[in-house]
């Protein structure tokens, strides 16, 4: 019997794997080039995002500090309309606040009375605008030199992180030294980052430097990372690249010398001595031996974490995460990525002035959210990076890694909820303010026809409410009547003429004005001298008797306006730090708590 026959065997191979596509340089620069493509926005557009959020804090952002009333709004009053309220600061015995400032605010308010339909209110809110262009237009600058240092994509979180945040809407159209370092700031740092087209180290420098000089002299220290890189490149330089640095910085020095002259000339002319008032605010805040700015309350450390987690809620989150984020991404991640020691080094430079600036105000006993102004921009920069890195990290498509396999749809959706609930959020808080603080700049509008020249408006409780002299008509003054407070309240400009110049209010002796927050019983008047009175009612509140519910005496005052006020001390914590609708199906305790805060009128 023949063997059957053996079924044919199929030869056994190896896989053949798949070709691999070859792709040439080109296509893959050009795949870069569409994605960059996809984040990249025209300047223009960019302004325009930034000024809308500006002008919407110019028309509805609360004043957050008296300071900002007291310190610089009434000395802009005074040299605009001839009188106003004058803080110790102004006192030609203490010198610590730069009348070259003020001047630089109150020629665009003084413009605004060459158009139609002026008044003082007007005057206020043109200024504000002006405010909002400026740091617009700085804040496009940031954005561009952004943009060319590191990646549109990077410029576009910038961007987010900045408009849609409560930080922006406090700082940027604030009257405040802190506001204007901010936006010189931008601009310094803006030169710094920027190398395209040469090194501009003496640019940044001068930047910094007016910001310092003529606004807060501790916001130019933020300008130290970006000197101390030029410094460390210039070492590992040849003689000839050192020299070229060494000129770029003496320049910047040279610069900041000619400012600090310009500013002692100009204040010269109004305290009629010679003042280095730069010198006179760092001395006053850490060398004074009257107690210095710790006399004005201390707070915990905790105090910025709080306050930056509630204007910049996500976006504070990634900034504190940035820097450890990177050092992980750049010792683990991406061990071959090419990366020149020279670039690594300019992105810690880049995210090192929000951390210099947390950690030296952090240990200040002091604290005020207006200090933390100046880094507003850097931590924005440093959000934007971190969420840069996060977002390389959640795109990886290789399926070999766990985030690979999360479909690509739900990434986007959980990225696009993410900055939806952080915009949410930062609208949120912004409105929450907005409605429960408004009151102040709204009681005055009646005074332009039921008030006369001459007239007074007195404080009592509610004198750190007073949004400052533009909000009275013409020849109208504020005046304080005794209150359970205890500190030290402004004076007046003095509006005597003499021969020595204009505004001799600025350099004529002050009385009763000291640097150690003491009360000076002179700055009270009676309150039968007072025609109109400010004051607040809040329900359950207890009266005394130098804060009595002058409300509720009808004999005596009537009301002539009277506008919702937020109960902060007895609205839970969710309702004061985000808006929260007054509806019936909203719980007792997450409701928003009210009283009302009114201007009254004495009876004849």
């Amino acid at each position: 019997m023949a063997p059957k026959a053996k079924p044919a065997q199929e030869p056994v191979t190896a896989p053949v794997p798949a070709k691999k596509e070859y792709v040439h340089p080109s296509a893959k620069h050009a795949r870069k080039q569409a994605i960059k493509d996809a984040f990249a926005i025209q300047p223009i557009s960019a302004f325009y995002m930034f000024l809308a959020a500006n002008v919407v804090a110019a028309l509805f952002s609360p004043i957050q500090d008296c300071d900002e009333t007291f310190n610089y709004w009434e000395p802009t009053h005074y040299i605009s309309h001839g009188y106003g309220l004058q803080t110790w600061e102004y006192s030609p015995d203490y010198s610590i606040r730069s009348w070259f400032y003020i001047v630089l605010h109150a020629i665009p308010a003084n413009i605004r009375r060459l158009l139609p339909r002026s008044n003082k209110v007007a005057e206020f809110y043109f200024l504000r605008y002006i405010l909002a262009f400026v740091c617009a237009f700085s804040q496009t600058l940031m954005w561009r030199a952004v943009c060319l240092a590191l990646s549109p994509r990077v410029g576009i979180f910038f961007i987010l992180a900045l408009v849609s945040s409560p930080g922006n809407f406090h700082s940027s159209t604030a009257y405040l030294p802190s506001s204007f370092a901010m936006y010189m700031g931008m601009l310094g740092a803006a030169a710094f980052i920027n190398w395209r087209g040469g090194l501009k180290t003496s640019q940044g420098m001068f930047w910094f430097a007016v910001g310092g000089v003529f606004g807060w002299p501790f916001a130019a220290a933020l300008c130290a990372p970006f000197v101390l890189e030029e410094v460390f490149f210039a070492t590992l330089s040849d003689q000839e690249r050192m020299f070229e640095a060494g000129h770029r910085l003496l320049r910047g020095v040279v610069s900041a010398l000619v400012l600090v002259a310009v500013d002692t000339a100009i204040n010269l002319f109004f305290y009629k001595k010679v003042e280095f008032v730069s010198w006179n605010i760092i001395k006053y805040n850490i060398f004074s031996k009257s107690g210095g700015p710790d006399l004005y309350g201390t707070e915990p450390w905790t105090f910025y974490f709080k306050n930056l987690l509630l204007n910049f809620n996500v976006w504070f989150i990634l900034a504190l995460i940035s820097l450890p984020l990177y050092l992980f991404e750049k010792l683990f991640l991406r061990r071959s990525s090419g990366q020149s020691f020279q670039s690594g080094l300019r992105t810690l430079v880049f995210l090192t002035p929000f951390y210099m600036w947390l950690g030296i105000f952090t240990l200040q006993p002091h604290k005020e959210e207006r200090f933390m102004y100046p880094a507003y921009p850097f931590l924005a920069l440093n959000a934007a990076l971190a969420f840069h890195s996060l977002l390389t990290f959640f795109g990886n498509a290789d399926p070999k890694t766990l985030v690979g396999k999360i479909p690509a749809k739900l990434k986007l959706l959980v990225v696009a909820l993410g900055l939806v609930g952080s915009a949410a959020i930062g609208l949120g808080r912004i409105w929450g303010l907005y409605s429960g603080y408004h009151a102040p700049l709204e009681i005055y509008e009646p005074l332009a026809t039921v008030g006369g020249p001459e007239d007074t408006v007195c404080f009592g409780k509610d004198w750190y409410r007073f949004p400052s002299s533009f909000f009275l008509p013409k020849d109208m003054h504020a005046k304080f009547v005794r209150s359970e407070f205890r500190g030290l309240l402004p004076g007046e400009f003095s509006e005597a003429q003499t021969g020595f110049g204009f505004w001799s209010g600025t350099w004529l002796p002050t009385m009763g004005l000291n640097d150690r927050n003491e009360e000076d019983p002179g700055k009270y008047v009676s309150l039968k001298s007072c025609v109109f009175l400010v004051d607040s009612q809040f329900p359950g509140r207890a009266a005394t008797p130098n804060e009595p519910d002058y409300i509720k005496d009808v004999d005596m005052w009537e009301e002539v306006k009277c506008v919702p006020f937020l109960d902060a001390d007895k609205t839970p914590f969710l309702a004061r730090a985000l808006w929260v609708p007054d509806w019936d199906i909203v719980p007792q305790n997450f409701k928003r708590k009210w009283g009302k805060h009114c201007l009254l009128k004495q009876k004849k």
